[in-house]
């Protein structure tokens, strides 16, 4: 459950894909306009129930909510061993604190 003032992530879709209008590419008109945003939970819900928000900037939105405490999951991928071996070679040539 998610408690009033809890920073949530909701979810709402703005248009649908027959609302949207025609001078955009085709591929685009086929899906539908959809909006992701983080706000404070203006009162007590649960997961998938419609919510309003207040986001950062002080604006009002409603939505499904779909996350409480939402949080970053991005990363830049995973190790390349590659890179150790290019940051050795380009100290090398550098000599960072050598004589050379």
């Amino acid at each position: 459950m998610a408690k009033k003032g809890d920073w949530v992530r909701i979810h709402r879709v703005v248009l649908k894909a027959d609302q949207r209008t025609a001078k955009i590419p085709d591929d685009t008109q086929k899906c539908d306009l959809e909006m992701w945003t983080k706000g404070f939970l203006q009162a007590d819900a649960e997961i998938g129930d419609e919510v309003t928000v207040i986001t950062a900037s002080n604006r009002e939105e409603h939505g499904k909510l779909i996350e409480v405490d939402p949080y970053y999951t991005h990363s830049y991928g995973k190790f390349v061993p590659e890179i150790v071996q290019i940051d050795k070679q380009l100290r090398e040539i550098m000599d960072f604190g050598g004589d050379k």
